[in-house]
């Protein structure tokens, strides 16, 4: 017999057995996945003389890893019931609306009302008959033919620019698929879910691991609602809603011609957003930018000011970061001793009653010196003075720029808010979807990497964090925009690929960032390169990130 410790509980193992024998049996089902050392590994993994003296963390759904092998689960689950049922039916999974899964029917001429009840019963069978999920390892031969006889065209065709030699699948009764992510051991362990009709498909609502495993109450956002069908939309006039689109375009198609298209569409967003501006530019004062780290902002603000002056509109750009308060400060507004226990996000972390002020004052014809906040000091000082017109709309940019209360002082009707992040649709194949937080941190990693000289594993283990400041602080705002710019740009992770994975695939298992860049990797190896950077332009939003912006950014 050998030992490990599992959640610090010294327990006795040989060799074969698996995590899930090691848990008391009526505690089983409380956890989903655990971490051995600094790798995911799934309840039904097998232990081995090596794991002599290993530490083992079991994984509750408050963990993203356990939250992240739950929702794969139940979309396998989904997925299995339709195939038991109504095999000749196809579907797809998308991201969604308030923290949802959207379920497509692809198949034309099904009437979904009539098939609802008899899903939602059959997915309901196969998790009270607690079916064991098996995890098998096949030659590409091996799938290949697996996928031929379940009509599995969009998974054979991934196939095609997987560069193992081996497939991974899961196979539960005579249902086989792989979601690309770690699998729960069995179909029992999903207990909390909601679907429900949305037209013109499903909602499948699951328990969130940032909001403590609860499902949050479904909400309509009808701004970033619309923005997701346009990319949608987008993707299948295109023909770019999955990694073997995108590839083909790379294999069959004229580069540039790919490049300018996406490019297009940007330039086309650009445009239709300076006619909103210019056609309600008698009320607009303040113009207010927002969105999620890695969204493309600065180069977006950049792109908007030349955009306004090309009708003649002249704005001017006001920096939030120079309402800084200093560190004391912040510690004694926030209570705080330590100044590395500081909320450096949080909005009071920003003098709102002088910038509040000082919009009041340009606004209104005043002349106004503003701060200049100087990060070696921690102190701000006098900036430039500035005097406007009342044809000089103010722009701002950052985490809070669309909080009403940084802006209190001027009315609703004289500030235009913009929301900007990266709206993605792609696919791996149809019961996979790429997850938009995913594309953004391969963004920063490449940005860090190139112009921050920041290693990925530093980049990755800031990333929660600033994802707990866009929950609080912009997520919350941002269907109170008045326009969404889709900042993302279909052939940018065949670009980002060359940077990120030789970057990522060096990072060592016992990194603690090592579970992150796994996954990351799982689907950024299928695109292939796009090597002609020379056919990116100079504006684009891309460079911002890679590097040779006409903007310097």
């Amino acid at each position: 017999m050998y030992k490990l410790k599992i959640n610090n509980k010294l327990v006795n193992f040989k060799p074969g057995d698996k995590v899930l024998d090691l848990i008391d049996e009526n505690n089983s089902k409380n956890y989903m996945v655990c971490k051995i050392d600094q790798t995911i590994k799934e309840l039904t993994y097998p232990l081995s003389e090596k794991h002599e003296n290993s530490e083992i963390t079991l994984l509750t759904l408050e963990h993203q890893e356990a939250g992240r092998a739950y929702e794969a689960t139940l979309r396998y689950i989904i997925s299995m019931a339709f195939y038991n049922l109504y095999p000749e039916i196809n579907i797809k999974f998308n991201y969604n609306v308030s923290r949802s899964i959207f379920c497509e029917i692809l198949t034309p001429g099904i009437k979904l009302s009539k098939i609802t009840d008899d899903i939602l019963k059959e997915v309901q069978r196969i998790i009270e008959l607690d079916l064991p999920i098996k995890r098998m390892t096949l030659t590409v031969k091996e799938a290949i033919e697996i996928y031929q006889n379940l009509g599995h065209d969009d998974k054979l065709n991934i196939l095609e620019y997987r560069p193992d030699k081996i497939v991974h699948l899961y196979k539960c009764e005579n249902y086989y698929d792989y979601m690309y992510c770690y699998m729960l051991p069995s179909t029992g362990f999903i207990k909390n879910y909601c679907i429900k009709p949305y037209s013109p498909g499903l909602i499948i609502q699951y328990p969130r691991y940032e909001l403590n495993a609860e499902i949050p109450e479904f909400q309509e956002e009808p701004t970033y609602g619309k923005t997701l069908r346009e990319a949608s939309k987008w993707g299948k006039i295109s023909k770019t809603n999955s990694i073997v689109k995108i590839n083909r375009k790379i294999e069959d198609e004229n580069i540039i011609d790919f490049i300018q298209t996406c490019e297009m569409k940007h330039n086309n967003m650009l445009a239709e957003l300076g006619n909103n501006i210019k056609s309600e530019i008698e009320n607009i004062r303040l113009i207010c930018i927002a969105g999620p780290s890695s969204s493309g902002k600065t180069t977006f603000c950049n792109r908007l000011r030349i955009e306004l002056m090309s009708r003649g509109i002249n704005p001017i750009m006001i920096s939030m970061d120079d309402y800084y308060l200093s560190k004391p400060e912040i510690a004694k507004i926030q209570g705080k001793i330590d100044i590395k226990d500081l909320d450096l996000e949080h909005i009071n972390c920003l003098d709102i009653n002088l910038f509040n002020q000082n919009l009041f004052d340009l606004i209104n014809g005043e002349e106004v010196t503003l701060p200049k906040y100087n990060f070696k000091t921690g102190k701000r000082e006098n900036g430039k003075t500035l005097k406007i017109s009342d044809s000089t709309p103010i722009m701002i940019e950052g985490i809070h720029a669309l909080n009403e209360l940084l802006t209190s002082s001027i009315p609703k009707h004289q500030k235009y808010k913009v929301y900007i992040a990266p709206q993605i649709q792609i696919n791996i194949d149809d019961h996979s979807p790429l997850s938009t937080t995913d594309l953004r941190l391969i963004r920063r990693i490449v940005r860090d990497m190139q112009f921050r000289n920041c290693p990925p594993q530093e980049t990755i283990s800031m990333w929660q964090s600033v994802r707990n400041g866009e929950f609080k602080w912009i997520y919350p705002n941002q269907e109170g925009a008045n326009f969404v710019f889709n900042s993302e740009l279909t052939y940018e992770l065949a670009v980002f690929k060359k940077y990120a994975l030789p970057a990522l695939a060096n990072i060592p298992q016992t990194d603690a960032s090592y579970i992150t860049a796994n996954r990351l990797i799982k689907y950024l190896k299928y695109f292939k390169d796009i090597n002609d950077e020379q056919a990116i332009p100079c504006n684009s939003l891309i460079r911002e990130f890679i590097g040779g912006s006409c903007f310097k950014v």
